[in-house]
């Protein structure tokens, strides 16, 4: 009842924001469902959006799981990228070139995080603190590798050289740009269920974030544990960028992301931290996304999909809220 009551409540919020806009909020609704899911390319793009929209999101409900509040996922999204590019366009053999981008994908943003993780544990620096302020430093780092040590060989615009075909991932949906990084953040959604469900290290992950007094005293190492967690964390944002170099952009610019790593904190809180309902939420804000351009023949600004996102966290907010206090 309390569920009803808070979507009912959010519909209504939503509408009025709309109906403020001067526009029809079924003509939105419609706008929206045609832009994600009308055509072949539109539900391709859905997908496309998805994907690293999943992925940061995994790696922030990783993070929030253990009670690590990491909400530097775009910083760790743009160093995997840089890593992606550069692993990428080095002089490797052919059929080593994407394993490595996406391998240099995620150790980038495994360092990144690390760091976050280094600071709390060596000097007590609170992560909320670091990876934001983090986030900002990978930007300003992207900006300068893209007019230094990356620029493109014939120096005329801030970005890398492309990325060579063999580095690149195949399309999974023929006259598409749909690739196959989708399945392999679909795949790594159920490995990261059955790493918090089925392993040692999970269990300790879960047992960190729900006390972690409690869990010293049952033996479990919480600095080790807070190592591993800002570690996978941070791996699995930076392959985001890694994927969306190989897959997607296959070069590096200046601005790069358009985001993700920030959605990614209402992807998982959305999903209440779960991996597999992170597929969903993240569908969900990749069709927002991707929809987000029919939305002006609707005659409103593609700016009232973020209101959209908001109400969906407030809603979600509010009904745990409410939830907690029927205790």
């Amino acid at each position: 009842m309390k569920l009803i009551a808070c979507i009912f409540g959010g519909l209504l919020l939503l509408a009025a924001v709309i109906l403020a806009a001067k526009a029809s909020p079924l003509a939105v609704a419609a706008a929206l469902a045609r832009g994600a899911f009308g055509s072949k390319d539109s539900l391709a793009n859905t997908l496309l959006q998805t994907t690293p929209l999943l992925l940061t999101g995994l790696g922030v409900g990783l993070a929030f799981k253990g009670k690590l509040f990491n909400i530097g996922a775009e910083g760790q999204f743009l160093l995997g990228a840089v890593f992606a590019i550069w692993a990428g366009t080095q002089k490797l053999p052919a059929p080593l070139l994407l394993p490595v981008a996406l391998a240099a994908g995620a150790l980038g943003g495994a360092l990144w995080a690390g760091l976050a993780a280094a600071l709390k544990l060596w000097r007590g620096v609170q992560e909320v603190l670091s990876t934001l302020l983090l986030n900002f430093v990978a930007i300003q780092l992207v900006a300068w590798m893209v007019r230094g040590p990356l620029q493109e060989a014939v120096k005329q615009y801030p970005q890398s050289d492309k990325l060579a075909i063999p580095g690149r991932l195949a399309f999974l949906w023929p006259g598409t740009q749909l690739h196959q990084g989708f399945l392999l953040a679909l795949v790594l959604a159920v490995v990261a269920w059955a790493y918090l469900a089925k392993t040692a290290s999970g269990f300790a992950l879960r047992a960190v974030g729900a006390g972690a007094e409690a869990a010293a005293a049952a033996g479990i190492s919480v600095a080790k544990t807070t190592w591993l967690t800002f570690l996978l964390s941070g791996a699995l944002s930076g392959l985001a960028g890694a994927i969306q170099i190989c897959g997607v952009t296959y070069f590096l610019a200046d601005p790069y992301s358009k985001g993700y790593g920030y959605t990614a904190i209402a992807v998982a809180l959305l999903a209440n931290l779960s991996p597999l309902w992170t597929i969903v939420t993240a569908l969900f804000f990749g069709a927002l996304t991707a929809g987000a351009t029919e939305v002006q023949s609707a005659g409103v600004s593609s700016v009232v999909i973020q209101v959209l996102q908001a109400v969906t966290l407030f809603t979600v907010l509010a009904y745990s809220w409410l939830k907690e206090r029927g205790k």
